[in-house]
């Protein structure tokens, strides 16, 4: 199956290169076309790139458009059967990334796939790939890390899942499902982009699978170090999630649940600390 690799960047220079430099060479032996998409990096990723791996097709966007948008200039580019979407921030071999059309091949009715990921510990990273995030989803959530009692799943599963959603940090995307739905939705900034992309493919029949026997390494957050912004973002998109597929009635709800949990989960806090 014909590859294409997207790597979208925003002021991650060394990451990036060494993002590429875990499947560049390879992968260009192996006929693989390989994408970086530079969202106006200011910190020389783009000539750094030039000059290393010359073999890599570089599309320079003037503004930063975040990851849907960023991504969609690469997808339109890509010619491959399998496109993989991959973070800047994820350390991936070869050996591990050419498994991944393998497996779309195995697997006919996914239209999305993703391995297992770690963090830079070598643990399973939370929130790799979970449910939708429906009132009651959340609501459970919510109350299992208030009163403490651990996470929803299990993020060492070690058997291949269907699941509702994988990240976007690292997923093989079939093209055919792609072109059938369209690209990923530019409404979103940053979050649910990925989650809103999964969705529409599951309700266009396609299926989609988290395979954690084999993984990379997702560093995260590399690109967002002011914790605020990244937390607007997440809630923004969030509610656009809502209004998109739940409707007007549920993203009410979802802002007095979101009030309400992190008032809830402030005083829990401020609690925990007089004590």
């Amino acid at each position: 199956m014909k590859t294409s690799v997207i790597v979208l960047s925003y002021n991650t220079r060394e990451l990036t290169l060494n993002c590429l430099r875990q499947f560049a060479t390879e992968a260009d032996r192996a006929g693989w076309q390989i994408i970086l998409v530079d969202n106006a990096s200011h910190d020389e990723t783009v000539p750094a790139v030039r000059r290393e791996f010359p073999q890599v097709e570089v599309i320079c966007s003037e503004e930063n458009l975040g990851f849907a948008a960023g991504n969609n200039l690469g997808l339109r580019l890509a010619s491959g059967q399998a496109v993989i979407l991959l973070n800047s921030d994820v350390l991936a071999p070869f050996t591990t990334l050419v498994r991944l059309p393998a497996l779309l091949e195995a697997y006919p009715q996914a239209a999305i796939l993703s391995p297992q990921l770690l963090t830079a510990s070598g643990a399973p990273q939370a929130f790799a790939y979970g449910n939708d995030p429906t009132l009651p989803y959340l609501s459970k959530r919510g109350l299992y890390r208030l009163f403490r009692r651990g996470d929803l799943h299990d993020w060492g599963v070690r058997s291949p899942l269907e699941v509702d959603w994988v990240s976007g940090a690292c997923m093989c995307v079939r093209r055919a499902a792609f072109e059938q739905v369209g690209l990923l939705d530019e409404h979103f900034f940053l979050y649910f982009e990925d989650n809103d992309w999964c969705l529409r493919m599951r309700k266009a029949g396609w299926k989609v699978m988290y395979i954690p026997t084999f993984a990379v390494v997702h560093l995260g957050g590399q690109s967002w170090s002011a914790a605020r912004v990244a937390s607007h973002h997440y809630r923004n998109s969030l509610r656009y999630f809502y209004q998109k597929h739940y409707g007007l009635l549920a993203t009410w709800l979802l802002t007095i649940g979101l009030t309400v949990y992190h008032t809830l989960l402030r005083d829990h806090r401020e609690h925990g600390d007089e004590k």
